[in-house]
């Protein structure tokens, strides 16, 4: 039995793992029993909420984390918020405060997040929980350096990456990660659960056996290819990050974006390669969650006001053959049909997608926004953010708006042989039918673009 300090409440959010987990060691060293928690309240994300392939992989990563925890003879405990729960539906802050309650805990301990809606919640909850006496606190799990203390010369927060990256190499010194811990205080008794089941994250048609042939979700997988990409990959992955056919990234996005495994764990683990182009990612990482902390309007309105009134064009069936991947174009469909199949797609080739919807297609950053957030596995709001509005030239560091990637040339550059638009465009190729005309010339929507461009810059051209 446990007579000493009452039981510290540990909030698990995008923070699933035992290892180098800041909050889950502060709780240790306080003393007493620790009671692991998990809430369900899509709705206090807004619009925002994840999306489809999110929330499969969040199910199976609170699986995994669960079965840590169960192996130290501890336990996490589900509950649901929202208005989806009933008549007397409680938000997150009633939870805690019921789980207070029934446990007696006099404490609440959990890892930062950084969306502006989630920002907000965390805030209020944490100034109502300490006015009832108890002792709240919150710590750094997702970032090698929290976004309000790097700013440039002027006291003001970057907007380039260069330079922020530089200035945050100078500053962090991160500690070493901390081991998991091999016992986990328990409590006397456990509060009631749901099952994991209950929080409705599997999807009822099983349309995701190909992102279960392609991810192991959890801690163990996370390290496991963290090693295996530092073996060898590390070491050519200047050369071989922007060739898709070839095994050359660490596809660890995911596996940070839930918090599987920690920034600080790679800077350790990547020592001889900090100064180079694979820790450069983890610094644009950084820099996304930068960006939406100081800047929390972006998530739906460009960074450069200017672009609020861009001649988007508006075209379902544009927009849904690009979804598809039925544009025509070999790369960009590749791209497309990997994201579906997988729930993921190479860097470089979202790149070419991108660009094609918002300048090519001049579809609204928001509809390629939207769909990769509910399709991609590692949709992180910072990061697609980030993306979406560097690819329409309307974001921080963005490309200018007459870079155009052409996706028959990069497709040439940098998947020469053809195997990779090979390999996810071969479903579609039946015997003796030709292949999809391109939805799009290339030539002339480029030339379109930059006439719209253009026409945002000096007005008076288009009266």
């Amino acid at each position: 039995m446990n007579t000493g300090t009452r039981p510290t409440l540990l909030w698990l959010r995008l923070d699933l793992r035992l290892a180098d987990h800041a909050a889950l060691q502060a709780a240790i060293e306080r003393g007493g029993p620790i009671i692991p928690v998990f809430i369900w309240a899509p709705d206090e994300e807004g619009e925002w909420a994840p999306g489809a392939a999110s929330r499969w992989w969040l199910h199976q990563s609170l699986q995994r984390v669960e079965e840590s925890l169960r192996k130290r003879g501890s336990r996490l405990i589900f509950r649901i918020a929202g208005h989806h729960t009933g008549a007397d539906a409680a938000d997150s802050f009633s939870v805690l405060q019921n789980l207070v309650r029934e446990t007696g805990a006099t404490a609440i301990y959990w890892s930062r997040r950084y969306e502006p809606l989630v920002i907000a919640r965390d805030q209020s909850i944490k100034s109502r929980l300490r006015e009832t006496g108890l002792e709240v606190r919150s710590f750094n799990s997702a970032l090698l350096a929290e976004p309000w203390d790097i700013r440039n010369l002027s006291g003001k927060p970057f907007q380039v990456f260069t330079p922020f990256w530089k200035k945050t190499r100078s500053v962090i010194a991160p500690e070493s990660p901390i081991p998991a811990p091999k016992k986990i205080p328990l409590p006397d008794a456990w509060p009631p659960s749901h099952a994991l089941s209950a929080l409705g994250l599997m999807p009822k048609i099983h349309w995701y056996e190909g992102m279960a042939e392609s991810w192991q979700p959890g801690e163990a997988a996370a390290m496991s290819r963290f090693k295996e990409f530092s073996k060898d990959p590390i070491e050519h992955y200047s050369e071989q990050r922007n060739l898709p056919a070839v095994p050359g990234t660490s596809r660890l996005s995911a596996h940070l974006h839930f918090g599987e495994i920690s920034p600080r764990q790679i800077w350790h683990g990547a020592y001889a390669h900090r100064d180079g182009t694979f820790m450069a990612e983890i610094g644009w990482r950084e820099f996304a969650h930068h960006l939406l902390y100081h800047f929390p309007h972006t998530t739906n309105s460009p960074l450069r006001k200017e672009y609020e009134d861009f001649a988007w064009r508006d075209s379902d069936n544009d927009l849904q053959a690009w979804q598809r991947g039925s544009t025509g174009i070999r790369l960009v469909d590749a791209g497309m049909r990997q994201l579906w199949i997988e729930g993921w797609m190479h860097n470089r080739v979202r790149m070419v997608v991108a660009s094609l919807l918002v300048k090519n297609l001049r579809l609204h950053w928001l509809h390629g926004a939207r769909w990769f957030w509910d399709t991609l596995v590692d949709a992180d709001l910072a990061s697609n953010t980030l993306g979406w509005q560097w690819a329409a030239g309307c974001g921080a560091d963005a490309a200018p708006y007459f870079r155009v990637f052409n996706p028959q040339s990069q497709a040439e550059k940098f998947d020469p042989e053809g195997r990779y638009c090979q390999q996810w465009n071969q479903d579609r190729r039946a015997p003796g039918v030709p292949p999809l005309a391109p939805i799009v010339d290339l030539k002339a929507s480029r030339e379109a673009a930059i006439a719209a461009w253009k026409d945002l810059r000096n007005p008076t051209r288009s009266s």
